[in-house]
């Protein structure tokens, strides 16, 4: 009998048995007979009692024993998949020795662990700034950019950097509002324009100051250039900028000026400046960068996008479908809406969505019965993914506050 010590408790086991298994580290001891190999396979040597000792867990070597026992590995569901693999690794034996059932039940949790610390790993990169406090040191100006770095990016540092953060969403809320305003018809006139353009251009300067102190704050041109909440506040800052360049093409020449105007909706030019202006929606984007919510759900469309992507693909297929059920149904009846399958494609989009505005209707009583089937198949086609993208929501968002309260 080979005598083996685990973690302090004893184990026996017959040569003859270990020999079976010749690539196992157990076999291997079992089978040499140069004594610097055998004390290479194991942690010690005890002279006296004749024991290879291993500091391993004698927990999980309870199933390695086993093993040599029965030929059979066991797999228990209550042990954590990443340290009972790394413990057969060990010793030698490969997962192909349990039985089929407990495999399969034991990689389904080993690759649920796995998902669970991706996704844990990329919630907690989710908050972590691009920068931190220690980049600056050695730097020029590095107590400086430290201080308008935690000013601007980090809310919970200080009275004054979580009032910058509600002032900052404060005004995306006052450019969203007079964005909308301006369009408005009693907002149109010249004392209105006047307010929304006075308006527009503090919040403007806001934003500008906003990313120029961040620009300044960055330890590393190119990750400020690469991040995301930096690109969202450039296309916020930019249109009122661009916007002034096309209404200044030619500053000496006013009753130029006086025709586009009128010419505005029009002309190619005012074509471009509504199209500028509107890209002032953005903006609203600019609510993600203190908005755990808004996190949460972008988190969740990027960790489901192929729950997302197989919606759209299921809701194409019943377009498709049911837009030529219906047409083939309803295109002899006289004057129907229904004189093409593209021309039923709405009518099953919005039937399918449960939306249903009635511009559209079936006639027939068969068209009818089609519309019943297709408004039922919407029903169950939006239940089933809502749900999942719903949970997966509550628990990212669960996590994300979890994290923030944390740090």
């Amino acid at each position: 009998l080979l005598n083996i010590n685990v973690g302090g408790k004893l184990f026996q086991i017959a040569y003859k048995v270990l020999a079976q298994y010749p690539i196992t580290r157990l076999g291997k001891l079992a089978l040499y007979t140069d004594p610097v190999k055998k004390l290479q396979l194991c942690d010690d040597y005890l002279v006296q009692k004749n024991e290879y000792f291993f500091d391993r867990d004698p927990s999980i070597f309870h199933y390695i024993f086993h093993f040599y026992r029965s030929g059979v590995l066991w797999v228990m569901d209550e042990m954590c998949p990443s340290n009972f693999v790394e413990e057969i690794e060990y010793w030698g034996i490969h997962l192909k020795y349990s039985q089929r059932c407990c495999r399969i039940l034991f990689e389904e949790k080993r690759d649920e662990l796995n998902e669970y610390l991706k996704i844990e790993k990329e919630l907690e990169a989710e908050l972590e700034p691009l920068e931190s406090g220690a980049q600056f040191d050695g730097k020029f100006l590095g107590g400086f950019r430290k201080m308008v770095w935690n000013l601007i990016e980090n809310p919970y540092s200080s009275v004054p950097a979580k009032i910058i953060a509600v002032m900052s969403s404060f005004f995306v809320l006052i450019s969203i509002v007079g964005m909308t305003l301006s369009t408005v018809e009693e907002m149109k006139n010249k004392t209105g324009k006047m307010w929304m353009e006075q308006m527009e251009m503090i919040c403007a300067i806001f934003f500008t100051s906003e990313y120029v102190m961040r620009l300044i704050s960055s330890s590393s041109f190119k990750n400020f250039l690469r991040a995301a909440f930096n690109a969202i506040d450039l296309v916020a800052i930019l249109p009122f900028y661009i916007q002034i360049l096309f209404e200044n093409l030619d500053d000496g020449d006013m009753q130029y000026h006086e025709e586009l105007h009128k010419v505005e909706n029009v002309s190619k030019l005012g074509k471009v400046l509504k199209l500028i202006k509107l890209m002032r929606i953005f903006r609203i984007l600019k609510l993600a960068r203190h908005s755990t919510g808004l996190r949460a759900f972008s988190f969740t469309m990027r960790q489901c996008y192929q729950q997302v992507c197989c919606l759209l693909l299921f809701i194409a297929m019943g377009v498709f479908t049911f837009s030529a059920l219906i047409h083939s149904v309803e295109h002899d009846v006289p004057g129907t809406d229904f004189t093409s399958i593209p021309c039923a494609w709405w009518w099953a989009a919005v039937s399918l969505s449960t939306v249903g505005y009635g511009d559209t209707v079936p006639d027939t009583i068969l068209g009818r019965l089609v519309a019943f089937v297709c408004i039922s198949f919407g029903i169950i086609l939006n239940g089933m993914p809502i749900s999942i993208l719903y949970n997966k929501f509550s628990d990212y968002y669960a996590k994300l506050k979890a994290h923030e309260m944390s740090q």
